[in-house]
């Protein structure tokens, strides 16, 4: 089931994508002006999605450090020629990429390793690639390598279609049974650290989209009531959070939006942290449903 905005979700246990876009379109420009998220997962999908995984969950100690170098990674370089301003990023900004993915999910015990990349000329895939489209299932189909716990990355365009203008997607880990080769992460291949794409040229759309196919939604996911994104130690939001305000409240209560949270939808330099709670359920969902143990 398909909704679109200023993001595009696919909501199915069987198929599940979240987009991160600007509220303005890309037209080949270098800056955004904002990231928006447009749309949020129905209560009926978390409500099954949520079930599930409450049946089916794997229990891991909070504290405890899952291997080092435990999640292999994938990349899948789109371009549209071989200049970088259509696509074709270098190696240091791959690795870059990875010590800030590295960086951002340490505190949770987790890390990352570049297992592998691939350079692919397709005009179609870089420019429409986008959620549930014909082109990112051919590009997924031909280009997915590992398992369940393998992190593939497709960088693309984003320029023209039902795509134009998207930062990224990624899907669920609940989502890989059903449809493993659909399984990833797809994002602007300008956002890697020293791209173009300012205020969000620093990594942290990889992050924040690893952090869904890891299993945490949006700090703003239900809004002010419980159980949002459920996760105790995020405040509730309201409405997800632009810029880098010097402060932020949209909830009743007193407490501080989570607009530093890599889930929310903040500048790239504003974003720095998970909580120890997302830290907790990111470990149970990849174990639960990525055999990452």
């Amino acid at each position: 089931m398909l909704f679109t905005a200023a993001l595009s979700l696919v909501l199915s246990l069987g198929s599940s994508l979240v987009a991160a876009s600007p509220v303005s379109s890309w037209l080949n420009t270098t800056t955004y002006l904002t990231r928006a998220c447009g749309t949020t997962p129905s209560e009926e999908f978390i409500s099954q999605a949520e079930a599930h995984f409450a049946e089916n969950m794997v229990v891991v100690d909070p504290e405890a450090r899952i291997d080092v170098a435990s999640i292999p990674v994938y990349w899948h370089v789109i371009y549209k020629s071989t200049s970088l301003s259509e696509g074709y990023i270098p190696d240091s900004q791959i690795s870059s990429s990875i010590n800030v993915l590295n960086a951002d999910y340490s505190p949770c015990g987790i890390s990352f390793y570049l297992a592998g990349t691939d350079r692919t000329f397709n005009a179609d895939w870089f420019d429409q690639a986008s959620p549930d489209s014909s082109y990112q299932t051919a590009m997924k189909n031909g280009l997915r390598e590992g398992g369940a716990n393998a992190l593939n990355v497709y960088s693309v365009g984003f320029t023209s279609g039902s795509g134009a203008g998207l930062l990224g997607y990624a899907t669920f880990p609940w989502s890989y049974s059903g449809a493993p080769e659909d399984d990833g992460v797809v994002i602007l291949y300008s956002s890697v650290p020293g791209g173009t794409a300012t205020p969000y040229d620093e990594g942290r759309t990889l992050t924040h989209e690893a952090g869904h196919w890891v299993g945490l939604y949006h700090t703003f996911q239900g809004g002010c009531n419980p159980p949002d994104d459920y996760v105790d130690d995020t405040a509730p939001e309201a409405n997800p959070v632009f810029g880098c305000p010097a402060s932020s409240f949209s909830c009743p209560g007193g407490a501080p939006d989570p607009y530093h949270n890599y889930m929310d939808y903040s500048d790239d330099s504003c974003m720095n942290n998970f909580t120890p709670g997302q830290c907790t359920r990111l470990k149970s969902q990849i174990s639960t449903y990525r055999s990452v143990v």
